[in-house]
């Protein structure tokens, strides 16, 4: 591996930059086009068209924690072409749908060949950079990994409103075929492979049950309440799955997702950081849309272009943290994004009715530049510290961890939105003589209700960006040094017995 390792293949990088990047941004597109998918296929309830987003969610991450034994099992190239070919029927077959049926199958085809991907390629950058350079490198996947989900949003309001629902899978068809053929072109293996490795299906199913149970349970909650009987036994038996999947991983040998990562106290504390700062991220970006479209009654495409710029800066900054974290580590980095992440949450928390459009978009803006300072840096350093067979382990449980904690984040995001929009509309409601209130003053007082939801929820988000922030000043820069890199390999290799 160490001569594959002098040349990085940039090309393969480039094919499997194309392949995730498609992957991301159709993770994010279909959320907007749901109303209009309702009306084109006749779908009367909601929750019934829901399921193309939730049912992509929890195929990915049922699939996602098995990618570590994906990634040690098979060689990168079968793997990728593999992946990437089922992603391509996937989404051919959504594009071309005929019926709802069809339209999930083709969405959730699509959810089993994306999931591999973004773990495939972090792993790919992990060992064909030196670990003093990975922050440069990891700086560019950021930019694939954070930008394209943020675009998404955007680009699907926009061609939701001027054409077809159909076309979101149409433009990403050809780059997917393209991905797919330079790779059965040009892909090589620069990763060791464990052909001896194998799979214990008991570890799968109580990890579909357990990050199943509860990212199903956390997405209905916002909508169906945390006391709906659905909602609580998925959530019980999500834990209970959950925690039996974790004792398990402990006693193996060969766990399907090593927790022994987190004896590495750098790798425990930056995905610690990474889980609590999802939680503010993802639930930023549900707040912020739903205070420009339902308080100030802002067309979906024009707060899509609202939030562009955000995701844009991130995008651009991304790379640009990478080759900082190379120079000066990441705790300056993160302290310095989490601070500028607070401040911006604060100012989101004080928003009125009244706020300029300039100030919203500056405002979000601002907050996705101190949040592209903490991501990728935190997420590097962690993964420096251990060692190279463990890399599979290491961005399954971040990808994992990070996926669970923004779905939970943003349910209880909004549940606390809803919860303090209707305790302030109530109030609201009971200081004014009822039969005296025009349609326009009821209208005006749901306005304002919604308003003090969304505020208050923004403070919630500080608090928890408070708590990353203190975190990150116990951050220590990880050394990577040849003769500290082999100790630790020397140290893993020789190890007996996984840590209880």
């Amino acid at each position: 591996m160490n001569t594959q390792m002098k040349k990085t293949p940039y090309l393969m990088i480039s094919i499997l930059f194309v392949g995730a990047f498609v992957s991301f941004l159709n993770n994010s597109l279909l959320n907007v086009a749901l109303p209009s998918i309702m009306v084109d296929l006749e779908i009367k309830d909601y929750s019934t068209v829901q399921w193309l987003a939730t049912g992509y969610m929890l195929v990915s991450g049922i699939l996602i924690p098995a990618s570590a034994f994906l990634i040690t099992r098979f060689s990168n190239r079968s793997l990728f072409i593999t992946a990437m070919t089922i992603f391509t029927l996937g989404t051919a077959l959504a594009a071309f749908a005929p019926n709802f049926g069809l339209l999930l199958t083709g969405r959730m085809v699509q959810a089993a060949g994306s999931s591999v991907m973004g773990p495939l390629l972090m792993n790919i950058m992990l060992v064909s950079f030196p670990r003093e350079k990975r922050g440069t490198a990891m700086g560019v996947f950021g930019m694939v990994m954070i930008a394209a989900p943020a675009i998404g949003p955007t680009l699907s309001g926009y061609i939701v409103e001027y054409h077809s629902w159909r076309l979101l899978f149409e433009m990403i068809l050809p780059l997917a075929i393209i991905s797919l053929v330079f790779a059965i072109w040009k892909f090589q293996n620069v990763m060791e492979q464990n052909k001896n490795a194998t799979l214990d299906y008991l570890s799968l199913v109580l990890s579909s049950l357990g990050f199943g149970g509860i990212l199903y349970g956390v997405s209905n909650a916002s909508s169906q309440g945390w006391d709906d009987p659905v909602v609580i036994s998925t959530l019980i038996i999500g834990g209970i799955g959950l925690i039996l999947f974790v004792m398990r991983q402990l006693k193996m040998k060969e766990p399907l997702l090593d927790l022994r990562t987190y004896k590495h106290p750098m790798f425990a504390l930056s995905s610690i950081i990474m889980i609590v700062n999802a939680v503010a991220m993802f639930s930023g970006m549900i707040l912020t849309p739903a205070y420009v479209q339902d308080v100030r009654g802002i067309s979906p495409l024009d707060s899509g272009l609202m939030l562009l710029p955000g995701a844009l800066i991130m995008g651009i900054m991304s790379p640009i943290t990478g080759k900082l974290f190379d120079k000066f580590g990441p705790r300056v980095l993160a302290v310095l994004g989490l601070a500028i992440t607070g401040v911006s949450t604060y100012m989101l928390a004080n928003v009125q009715i009244d706020s300029t459009y300039t100030y919203i978009v500056f405002v979000y803006s601002l907050r996705m530049f101190g949040m592209s300072m903490v991501m990728m840096p935190i997420m590097t350093n962690g993964l420096n510290q251990l060692p190279t067979k463990l890399n599979p382990h290491g961005t399954a449980i971040n990808n994992t961890a990070q996926q669970v904690s923004g779905a939970i984040g943003t349910a209880v995001m909004i549940t606390i939105m809803n919860s303090v929009a209707t305790t302030k509309g109530e109030e609201l409601m009971s200081s004014v003589d009822p039969t005296a209130v025009t349609e326009a003053a009821a209208a005006s007082m749901t306005q304002q209700a919604l308003l003090s939801g969304i505020q208050y929820s923004f403070y919630v988000a500080l608090a928890i960006n408070i708590v990353a922030f203190v975190l990150a000043l116990f951050v220590k820069r990880v050394d990577t040094s040849e003769k500290t890199v082999k100790e630790i390999e020397k140290q893993e290799n020789t190890q007996a017995e996984p840590a209880v």
